[in-house]
């Protein structure tokens, strides 16, 4: 009951700033029409199929996820700054409960953005004349939930260390960073290198690249990129309990 109604009342805090809305819900969206539109503009002989709906779809839920880590760290910081936090620290709930409240309503927004990019999506299909393969629509909802508790974990990370003024511009850091090391915008396996090297290292390349061989219907790599992703979602995960066990006794 405590968990139910902690998560209650952070979905509520979520849900009355108009922002979250925008930056959750609107803006993957407005740049899903943009870059498909863009993709339409591109002489066919360039063969750039990065710009396609589908691959668009696939990469803009992974960058709707990074405001959901934004606001997991706004939300978290704002209630250390309020003293929220220090207050529910003497209540009888545990740490996995605290995590959890914080968890829930954010993962919930998380399952409205990927609703709102595929519902999009489904309604510029025919407008356009690309096809969409929603047949995979569903497998490739069930391969974001790693991506998911990624940001959430990171998120909790910022949160918790930094402060509610600091917080934003280190999570912008990782909103930026996301889209160029998971190539929502580039077709890192085309250009190859040193960047897609790099771009390895990070869990953001595997969550972007799951999601669109999923949507193509190609599962060729696609257990190996949700193991990577799916370990790195865990030890982020993990990383954000300790973090917040450490907070706990500094108060």
């Amino acid at each position: 009951m405590p968990v139910k109604a902690f998560a209650a009342r952070n979905f509520k805090e979520l849900i009355r700033d108009p922002l979250s809305y925008i930056f959750c819900i609107g803006l993957p969206i407005v740049m899903l029409v943009i870059m498909t539109i863009l993709g339409r503009s591109i002489p066919s002989q360039a063969e750039l199929e990065i710009f396609s709906l589908q691959n668009q779809c696939a990469g803009m839920i992974v960058f709707a996820f990074s405001f959901v880590m934004l606001f997991t760290a706004l939300l978290i910081s704002k209630d250390r700054a309020g003293s929220l936090l220090i207050r529910l620290f003497a209540s009888p709930m545990r740490s996995y409960e605290f995590i959890i409240g914080y968890a829930i309503p954010l993962a919930l927004i998380a399952v409205a953005q990927i609703l709102a990019c595929f519902g999009a999506s489904i309604i510029l299909s025919p407008a356009i004349g690309e096809s969409l393969n929603i047949q995979y629509i569903p497998l490739c909802f069930l391969v974001s939930i790693p991506s998911v508790i990624l940001f959430i974990g990171l998120g909790i990370i910022f949160g918790f260390l930094f402060s509610e003024k600091s917080a934003p511009g280190l999570s912008s850091i990782i909103i930026s960073a996301a889209p160029i090391l998971g190539g929502v915008w580039m077709d890192l396996d085309m250009i190859g290198g040193q960047l897609l090297a790099v771009a390895k290292c990070f869990p953001f390349y595997y969550a972007v690249s799951s999601c669109r061989k999923i949507m193509e219907g190609n599962f060729n790599d696609v257990p190996q990129s949700i193991m990577i992703l799916s370990i790195w979602a865990v030890l982020i995960f993990i990383a954000s309990v300790f973090v917040y066990r450490i907070k706990t006794k500094e108060n």
